[in-house]
């Protein structure tokens, strides 16, 4: 699994009231005015004592880290312990007979499951009351591992919360921001004081899947014990070990909870799942049946039994064909994965970038087909560039591998070994590409080859792009030993400008003027994300901002609901509920859906709450992407 989590150091919360509830339906994009955040009116917040964040601070010397890591959401937490029943009553199930006895006939015809539940024998629980976990904090990373302190949403509304994350339902425009919002909600969490555990989980693990997260998803829904599971995190949790092509995982849920959904998926779950449990039979007839009655498409039903024989040792093979199969679906996807079968190329040339970013974290895919999803996942911040490079190691030792990928990892090795730094850095051109604007995902991967090369006047042509590689990973101060090399005004000087780690005194108006006179992105969108940039880290005086905004077809301080609430926030010091608010804003799928206010607010609430580092790696990748 070549999956990562970022570190960053977070802090604190504040207190916000509303006096009137949300419309948590609400949906904010980042190219709309997220004007039905929230309703009108809410009271001034209410600062909590909470310790104030601590800005991370870069790393000295050339081998700079990441401004925002965090460890593998896997953590050596200690688990939460519920103690003993003092009475020492047992959680073993007592028998009971029904009023009335089914006959022998339809006895025959009931399922294990459906016995037991008869007879009163279902179990309530999976583990003993001695070994339970408490619901107060879940999550996968500690505060002291580098997530959000456990108090940092206790004091918050449910309604802001729970509008906050059920209004996020897509991936975000930005990679830093990703990383961000997924550190947040991985984090060690108390619930709102007015909200059930299990629904916050349950909202922030959908919001995981969304992203593209299901690996952290599903370590989400394991820190809760699987008998307080509810509808809704069953149903999230499904789609996690789904998208994970881990069906088993969810066998738990569909010993203890199986009648709470009856969809064809959860049936064949079911079956699977007794299959895996010793019940071969029970399984073999109830996928007899399944077929029969046609529950569902023949190839989901047709997978399901492959899966399920290889636990039951059935004879009879199941032939798996795809001829009338004219699209894939996250089933489909999942077990052929876990099984082993090969996906039409057809299907996946038309497939969604749901699947392309599954396929990044897939270790059973083959190396080129997981080469050609990294892309996409790098890019959106789902594989960090030690993840990448990982990957292309990989491939780089198989001689079995070819095509693209393979003279990639080819021409990655040449990044890092090349005679000359002019051919280490050709190397990375024909990595980047060559046809307009460097692939993001790119120079996600060559990131650390970038931050090898010195800074030098025969390479300033080339400033721009190995700056833009080396902030990919957070590399600021190997980027900022290019500042005596590039020019005011130029590209490499707008986003060292914005990435700069401490800066004294603010930036010229007249260099940015140049960069502005000099910009020939689409509608200037670099020159309005540097300006809103600049303004939002403080780095350009206020009026100056927003003259040059204005210059620009901008504005930067008209307010609307979201923008008032994401200020409340930062305002109280809460990066926490900053974090979630800034996540609704950054939805969509390129960075032509961002606006520079948005860009402004999100940059100078997160500043402004200690997260400075974050704030710099979003703007930097704004001008870099714009």
């Amino acid at each position: 699994m070549i999956w990562t989590v970022k570190r960053g150091l977070l802090a604190g919360g504040g207190a916000l009231a509303l006096c009137s509830a949300l419309v948590c339906s609400t949906l904010v994009v980042a190219q709309d005015a997220p004007e039905s955040l929230l309703p009108p009116g809410f009271d001034d917040p209410r600062p909590s004592p909470s310790p104030t964040p601590t800005p991370a601070p870069s790393r000295p010397g050339g081998t700079s880290a990441q401004p925002a890591s965090a460890p593998s959401p896997g953590g050596s937490a200690a688990p939460r312990i519920i103690p003993a029943d003092p009475t020492g009553a047992s959680d073993a199930p007592v028998a009971a007979l029904p009023d009335k006895l089914p006959t022998l006939a339809e006895l025959d015809s009931m399922s294990n499951d459906q016995i037991d539940e008869l007879l009163g024998l279902k179990p309530k629980f999976d583990i003993p009351a001695s070994v339970r976990r408490s619901m107060e904090r879940v999550g996968v990373i500690d505060s002291a591992e580098g997530g959000m302190p456990s108090q940092a949403l206790a004091g918050q509304p449910a309604s802001l919360v729970r509008a906050a994350l059920r209004g996020t339902k897509g991936p975000l425009v930005s990679r830093w921001g990703h990383i961000l919002l997924r550190r947040t909600l991985a984090s060690r969490l108390t619930a709102p004081a007015d909200m059930n555990p299990v629904e916050f989980a349950a909202l922030r693990a959908n919001v995981l899947n969304k992203l593209g997260e299901p690996v952290v998803a599903r370590s989400l829904v394991q820190d809760v014990d699987t008998a307080n599971y509810d509808a809704a995190l069953i149903g999230v949790a499904f789609d996690s070990y789904v998208a994970t092509s881990d069906i088993l995982g969810i066998c738990p849920a569909t010993r203890l909870h199986g009648s709470l959904r009856t969809d064809p998926q959860w049936q064949l779950a079911r079956s699977i799942c007794d299959a895996y449990s010793g019940r071969g039979s029970s399984a073999k007839t109830d996928l007899r049946r399944a077929r029969t009655r046609e529950i569902a498409p023949m190839i989901d039903v047709l997978l399901a039994q492959r899966f399920a024989n290889a636990a039951a040792d059935a004879r009879g093979a199941v032939t798996i064909e795809w001829d009338k199969v004219s699209e894939l679906n996250p089933w489909r996807f999942s077990l052929a994965n876990a099984l082993g079968v090969t996906i039409p190329d057809k299907l996946m040339r038309d497939a969604s970038p749901y699947y392309w970013r599954s396929a990044a974290i897939a270790p059973m895919l083959p190396l080129a087909t997981r080469a050609q999803a990294a892309d996409i996942a790098a890019r959106e911040g789902i594989l960090s560039a030690q993840a990448m490079v990982d990957l292309y190691a990989q491939i780089y030792a198989d001689d079995e591998v070819t095509g693209d990928a393979a003279t990639r990892a080819v021409r990655l090795r040449d990044a890092y070994a090349g005679e000359t730094y002019e051919n280490r850095v050709a190397a990375m051109r024909d990595i980047w590409g060559t046809e307009g604007q460097p692939d993001y995902g790119r120079l996600v991967l060559t990131a650390f080859a970038a931050a090898r090369i010195p800074a030098n006047d025969a390479l300033a042509d080339d400033a721009a792009s190995l700056v833009a590689s080396m902030l990919a990973a957070g590399l600021d101060h190997n980027a900022m030993r290019w500042g005596g090399v590039v020019s005011d005004g130029s590209a490499a000087w707008g986003l060292l400008a914005v990435a700069q780690p401490e800066r004294e005194g603010q930036v010229s108006t007249s260099s940015v003027s140049s960069f502005i006179d000099d910009d020939t992105s689409a509608g200037q969108r670099k020159s309005r994300f540097l300006v809103a940039g600049l303004a939002g880290l403080g780095r350009l005086d206020k009026a100056t901002a927003v003259n040059l905004a204005g210059d620009l077809g901008d504005s930067l301080d008209k307010p609307t609901r979201w923008t008032r609430m994401i200020d409340k926030a930062a305002e109280v010091n809460n990066p926490a509920l900053v974090a979630l608010l800034a996540g609704l804003g950054m939805q969509g799928d390129d960075w032509g859906k961002m606006t520079p206010r948005h860009l402004y607010h999100i940059v100078s609430a997160l500043n402004r709450v200690g997260l400075s580092a974050e704030a710099r790696m979003i703007a930097a990748e704004a001008v870099a992407r714009g």
